[in-house]
């Protein structure tokens, strides 16, 4: 194919300071968002905290932030075997990689927000070389690799999880790595390249559980090209896969011994959701690939949208985008390539969806599981882009059509790095989205104590909350609270529907007086919701002990 060089300097020049742009959108206001309960999850593992130790403070007594907090800075007293024990013991399917890096970075840098969130945007940044290799292997075209990465680095999609104490970061990074490593490897047929393959595997496969469903895909990528016949190739892969599953072996073991408390832990993923509303989640996260304003839509779990607003029209010309670059790249690409960007979507899109379609759940509306779909994708688009945009075959109308189409894209995506970049709270922080407006009432307070009828509810909320706000956790619904003197407001956090109830109904019957609704959020598949009482008028006698 031949490419356009009269303006390659300038192109160059703008692949640079997409590249930086994206760079630092990734860093600035790091530490602005709400921390929210899966990054504290991340730092009670870190420091070696296990459940047990952390629940002492469901004791009835009233804490402050410090000591709350106290569960995600590393105990002196512990080591990197307290990490593996918690993991190991509480959350086997969670592979320690990130976890081991987290520790020791934690160790090294402080225990700050900004520190922590630091160590996976700087993994962040590893994705744009692994992406350009990847598009060399694959379409043997360093323009296709240059737009590949630019997408790669102003995707709002990719700085949500680059600043987030969490592996996904990481596991963007070794699903490129391992598929650029089989292609290699498969290229130039020696033993180093199938071992670094194999490293790369079980790297992915220490990092997140389901990189098995992209080992699966290589499989099937691999036994497809060589035309389902057992040959040399074929075996040098299954040797080199065998071995990315004996270098997991040590946690592989862990995770079988541990099965039902893997099955108890996901349980809240297998309720059943309508399917419109499935079908209607999968387009939104896929257009977050490319926009992320955050505009038609407030709660993070209330996709209720139609055909007639501006929000379903951004989305629908996503998807027909998206459908019209798969469907170009089976068209005009080899089997090679087309299929093995097929096999990179299919089998993790398939292996999420069908069961929540036929038994089932919710495993394939969160966004970040379905990371290596949105890999393939934006290399389909980074293929359709450079054929549509610098090919000399193509007619100056369609040129001109697709720069412009390729210029939106960019512009939008550069356009929501700059909204998430300025906000508190973002889609992707799930229920604790409302912290920072439920932190911003109770912080006007002058000595306030929140009561909060959910234990994990405390740590993520405490991180947006002044140091004089004072904390309690109820153990269960008719716990019935010792409030001491001095509180100048009392406030009452619920998360749950009739758990919380119950439990304000317990206040009003021991205080006397009544509850004022000061902020409300319906969570409306979980059929939950997040609020904020005040009390009022209680009986002074019995209001303080």
């Amino acid at each position: 194919m031949i490419f356009f060089q009269k303006n390659i300097k300038n192109l160059c020049f703008l692949f640079v300071l997409l590249l930086a742009i994206g760079i630092f959108f990734r860093f600035v206001n790091i530490d602005k968002k709400v921390y929210w309960g899966d990054e504290t999850y991340t730092s009670l593992r870190i420091s070696g905290y296990k459940w047990a130790e952390y629940s002492q403070i469901f004791d009835g007594k009233e804490y402050g932030i410090e000591d709350i907090q106290k569960y995600q800075r590393i105990k002196p007293e512990t080591d990197l075997t307290d990490t593996l024990e918690s993991l190991a013991v509480e959350d086997p399917h969670h592979p320690p990689l990130y976890y081991i890096l987290g520790r020791f970075w934690v160790q090294w840098f402080g225990n700050s927000v900004a520190v922590r969130r630091s160590l996976s945007a700087l993994i962040s940044l590893l994705a744009f070389p692994c992406t350009y290799w990847l598009c060399l292997e694959l379409f043997q075209s360093p323009l296709t690799g240059g737009i590949a990465t630019v997408l790669m680095a102003v995707s709002p999609f990719h700085l949500l999880y680059a600043q987030e104490v969490r592996e996904f970061s990481l596991w963007t990074v070794t699903i490129l790595l391992s598929s650029a490593a089989l292609l290699r490897a498969m290229r130039r047929q020696t033993k180093l390249s199938w071992g670094i393959y194999s490293i790369t595997l079980a790297l992915g496969f220490y990092t997140f559980l389901f990189s098995v469903l992209v080992g699966i895909g290589h499989g099937i990528y691999v036994f497809t090209i060589e035309k389902f016949r057992l040959n040399k190739r074929f075996f040098a892969y299954s040797v080199a896969s065998i071995a990315g599953l004996i270098l997991f072996s040590p946690w592989l073991f862990v995770v079988i011994e541990n099965l039902s408390r893997i099955q108890t832990t996901n349980a809240d993923k297998t309720s059943r959701v309508p399917f419109a509303y499935l079908m209607k989640t999968w387009a939104l996260n896929l257009t977050h690939i490319f926009f992320d304003i955050q505009f038609g839509y407030h709660d993070p779990f209330n996709v209720q949208f139609g055909y007639d607003d501006s929000l379903s029209y951004l989305i629908l010309a996503t998807v027909i985008l998206v459908g019209y670059a798969i469907y170009f790249l089976c068209r005009h690409t080899p089997k090679e390539v087309w299929l093995f960007i097929l096999t990179l979507i299919g089998v993790t899109a398939l292996a999420l969806m069908l069961p929540d379609v036929i038994i089932g759940g919710t495993r394939s509306i969160n966004a970040r599981y379905l990371i290596p779909c949105y890999l393939g994708i934006q290399l389909a688009v980074a293929d359709l882009l450079t054929n549509k945009v610098f090919a000399t075959f193509v007619k100056i109308q369609q040129r001109k059509f697709w720069q412009l189409v390729m210029v939106i894209l960019i512009s939008g995506s550069v356009l929501s790095c700059v909204l998430i970049s300025q906000a508190e709270t973002w889609w992707s922080k799930y229920s604790d989205y409302y912290d920072a407006q439920i932190a911003h009432i109770v912080n006007e307070a002058e000595r306030p104590l929140v009561i909060i009828d959910n234990p994990w509810r405390v740590l993520p909320l405490s991180y947006s909350l002044d140091s004089n706000v004072r904390l309690h956790v109820t153990p269960t619904p008719d716990s019935v609270p010792i409030i001491s003197e001095g509180f100048s407001d009392i406030f009452i956090y619920n998360s749950y529907r009739g758990r919380s109830e119950q439990f304000r109904e317990t206040i009003t019957n021991s205080y006397g007086g009544h509850l004022e609704l000061i902020y409300k959020a319906e969570l409306t598949f979980k059929n939950r919701e997040i609020s904020l009482w005040k009390l009022k008028n209680s009986r002074e006698g019995e209001r303080f002990r």
